[in-house]
């Protein structure tokens, strides 16, 4: 299973509102617990060698998730006429792509569709993300190195 295919599954997951799926092949397993399960934690199982998600990752997305939603919901509340480019996974938002590197996009920066704006890590893989939008960002919603959540708001684009 490819990285594409993996980020299918996940979203997959997220949207059906399930508590939790186990895949299976003679290759690899792989278990997705949603929050309706009451933990969020995805783990990849390469047979015959068992992993575990590290235990302080599914404890350090919720600890951060109030701060964040607290400014998406200022944010939504006097910025509605502005476009929010969403996560596309759960993962690590970093706003460069690399530390040695300048940022992808700052406050004010013009974007096109196929402007690569942060890259979201998830399990190794460094996934860029484009803006999907053309205009200027207006707001970034997210710290550098902070963990995001499927489908939280990362940027605000005023597409005028």
């Amino acid at each position: 299973m490819d990285s594409k295919e993996l980020l299918n599954l996940i979203r997959f997951v997220a949207k059906a509102g399930v508590s939790e799926v186990k895949y299976k092949t003679k290759d690899f397993e792989i278990n997705i617990k949603t929050p309706l399960a009451g933990s969020e934690a995805v783990s990849y199982v390469p047979q015959p060698v068992a992993y575990q998600a590290p235990a302080a990752a599914p404890v350090a997305a919720p600890a951060a998730a109030p701060a964040t939603e607290t400014k998406s919901e200022s944010a939504s509340s006097d910025d509605s006429k502005y476009i929010t480019i969403k996560s596309p996974m759960i993962g690590t938002f970093y706003r460069k792509p690399s530390p040695d590197k300048d940022v992808f996009v700052n406050v004010g920066s013009e974007v096109k569709n196929d402007t690569v704006v942060c890259v979201i890590e998830a399990m190794k893989l460094f996934n860029q993300i484009e803006a999907e939008v053309s205009g200027k960002i207006v707001k970034i919603l997210v710290d550098d190195a902070s963990p995001v959540e499927y489908d939280q708001p990362l940027f605000l684009v005023d597409p005028s």
